[in-house]
């Protein structure tokens, strides 16, 4: 694959046909692309990857605790956990849509 292009609106209906909270649309074997969403008052459940991960808010409001600190999310903002660490979304005000970058790519 040298290259392809996507819309988040493309993005957002494929994860809509699903019954998931977390859809991977981008795979190779130095990085991953997922959609993940929250709905307001939900619980995160993940637990720590292998992979370094950055996440990109795209709408929503809630907050992200990672090892023993705390960040607001919310649009526009980009957060980066390092592999290993323990995290979570909490307090989620609204539905949160979150872009998911891995790498190395997603194992699990």
């Amino acid at each position: 694959m040298e290259s392809i292009a996507y819309t988040l609106e493309e993005v957002e209906a494929a994860h809509a046909a699903q019954d998931n909270r977390y859809l991977q649309f981008l795979t190779v074997p130095e990085l991953s692309l997922g959609l993940y969403n929250l709905p307001a008052g939900g619980e995160d459940l993940q637990t720590p990857h292998l992979e370094d991960e950055i996440y990109y808010v795209v709408s929503g409001r809630g907050r992200l605790s990672a090892g023993d600190q705390d960040y607001p999310a919310e649009p526009g903002s980009i957060l980066f956990v390092a592999k290993h660490i323990d995290h979570k979304f909490h307090d989620i005000e609204e539905d949160l849509h979150i872009l998911v970058f891995f790498a190395p790519a997603h194992s699990g």
